[in-house]
């Protein structure tokens, strides 16, 4: 049972032996005195939430966004500030740069398990159900539908796979933590030379701005859309929809195929045009080599093997075994 409901149980019990006791008008009594209650549960909270954001809100109202709705959408108890995810990328970059020079493990060719029969099989299904959208996408921008539905089979297996991470708290917490002094706790390298340590919070200021642009774009998504910016989920580091889009990404290419007024890239037809049109501003033209186009997917992910993967199914949802 949730907490705040048996704490409602039993005060709600107790008010009512008490009316019953003084002979008063129970309804007049309960109702304001429950909810002068619940302010002063939950007061300390919100307050908690509000002075932990407060930087960042306080920004972002300098930045034009309404004040009032920042502080009610930063006070959620979804909207959690987690210095874990700044984290994560510190020590990852931390330990690329510490490994420089050393040998390193070689590069898959391309991603083999997105080869095996059973994708394969649902990618084709997922042609034939989306043929009109990949049309359209095709005839717009030139990308052909093996290459649309290979990208968004890899990305996130046609939708199964979107992310688990909220995207407005992943964001909203590598932009707080620009400040590294939130950072410097969770490092795994805790010894560092004085160059590293400056290097360090040189890197995490870099980030937490590129997050901050990140989550402005985002709440500029979520209106647009009309999707609530506290329920989205995103990969470990705020990639939305289908087609993985950063909201830079979603607010610039993002593009309306099924005609509801709205970009929504959770929608498969939404997402394949607007996978199909950030290709195209990169690059992609009808007739390109094969060198050509994985040079513009890599424009997409910077992997060489993830390109060679999109390739290679592709081929194979063409019916092409040995390319």
């Amino acid at each position: 049972m949730c907490p705040w409901t048996a704490c409602e149980q039993a005060l709600c019990g107790a008010l009512a032996s008490c009316a019953a006791r003084k002979a008063r008008r129970p309804g007049l009594l309960a109702r304001p005195l429950w909810a002068a209650l619940v302010f002063v549960l939950l007061l300390p909270g919100l307050a908690l939430a509000q002075s932990t954001w407060e930087p960042l809100t306080r920004k972002l109202a300098e930045d034009g966004f309404d004040p009032v709705r920042l502080n009610a959408l930063f006070s959620r108890a979804e909207v959690r500030f987690d210095p874990q995810v700044m984290a994560r990328k510190m020590n990852a970059l931390l330990e690329v740069k510490l490994s420089a020079g050393k040998p390193k493990a070689a590069a898959p060719e391309l991603y083999i398990s997105y080869l095996n029969p059973f994708l394969l099989m649902q990618g084709r299904d997922f042609m034939t159900a989306q043929r009109p959208a990949l049309q359209e996408a095709r005839a717009r921008y030139g990308v052909p539908e093996d290459i649309l539905t290979a990208l968004l089979l890899v990305e996130t297996k046609l939708g199964r796979n979107i992310g688990s991470k909220n995207a407005l708290s992943t964001l909203a917490s590598m932009a707080l933590a620009a400040d590294f002094s939130l950072v410097a706790p969770h490092l795994d390298q805790r010894e560092v030379t004085p160059d590293l340590a400056l290097w360090l919070r040189w890197r995490t200021a870099q980030k937490g701005a590129w997050a901050y642009k990140e989550l402005k774009a985002l709440l500029i998504y979520a209106k647009n859309a009309g999707l609530d910016p506290a329920s989205i989920p995103s990969s470990v580091y705020g990639a939305i929809g289908i087609c993985q889009f950063m909201p830079t990404n979603a607010v610039r290419f993002g593009a309306d195929l099924d005609g509801d007024g709205r970009v929504d890239l959770f929608s498969p037809a939404d997402a394949l045009l607007s996978a199909a049109r950030f290709l195209a501003a990169n690059g992609w033209r009808a007739g390109l080599t094969r060198e050509r186009q994985m040079v513009v997917l890599y424009r997409y992910n910077h992997s060489h093997p993830y390109t060679r993967t999109i390739m290679a199914v592709a081929d194979r949802l063409r019916g092409d075994d040995a390319p």
